[in-house]
């Protein structure tokens, strides 16, 4: 039952900090979680232990547990771990596509440029996510794709879309996309799709890391910030 209570309060919490219910620096106080939701306090203590452990929270000695605040060096990190994950979710994938999967892929593509088009990051930032969803959607590595799943939600607790903070990168990003999908749909070697897909997450952490430096050379706000 114990082991029951524990999973229970760990999706519970989970969910809450990846809907933004729980944002960045939120104390979650053992009590009252145990108030609101009638779950022990042993449950509750088991299930931060898993998720400071998945990066989610840092417990803090005398403080308690606090939802992790997410900065520009965590963004540096998880846009690399995605690069290398991402890449191979996508090679995996992308021999067992569909014809309607390339086409989707390419129309997503398309409505990015709209949106670009139109000054609507948000849109580009939803349309971005749909498409990579797309080139790793044939992936039958379960693990794998959680932990992709789980890398992209941590990016977007930084509540930033990197692209729009580097100039050019949006366009950019568009051109690499439909390459890549020339070489899944020219039957390219997958371990091509795969260098192709992970330098394609490397440029954008180049570009955006590139710009944030030039912006603090100069004094002004850098590109990525935890609290946007």
């Amino acid at each position: 039952m114990a082991g029951s209570k524990a999973e229970q309060a760990y999706q519970i919490l989970k969910e809450r900090i990846m809907d933004g219910t729980y944002g960045p620096g939120r104390r979650l106080v053992i009590d009252q979680l145990g108030r609101e939701y009638n779950i022990s306090s042993i449950p509750w203590r088991e299930s931060l232990r898993r998720l400071e452990a998945e990066g989610w929270v840092d417990i803090v000695r005398h403080s308690g547990a606090v939802v992790k605040s997410f900065d520009t060096e965590t963004w540096q990190r998880t846009m690399r771990l995605l690069a290398r994950l991402e890449g191979l979710a996508t090679a995996l994938s992308g021999v067992h596509l569909t014809p309607d999967d390339l086409t989707l892929a390419r129309s997503l593509n398309r409505e990015m440029g709209e949106a670009l088009a139109n000054f609507d990051p948000g849109r580009f930032g939803v349309l971005n996510r749909r498409f990579h969803a797309v080139l790793c959607s044939r992936c039958d590595d379960e693990r794998l794709n959680d932990l992709v799943s789980a890398e992209w939600t941590r990016l977007e607790l930084v509540r930033r879309s990197a692209f729009w903070y580097a100039p050019g990168r949006a366009l950019a990003s568009i051109s690499e996309h439909d390459a890549i999908l020339d070489l899944i749909e020219g039957g390219a070697d997958p371990e091509l799709v795969e260098t192709a897909a992970r330098r394609h997450d490397i440029n954008t952490l180049e570009a955006v890391t590139s710009y944030d430096a030039e912006l603090s050379a100069s004094g002004e706000t850098g590109a990525v910030h935890a609290s946007d």
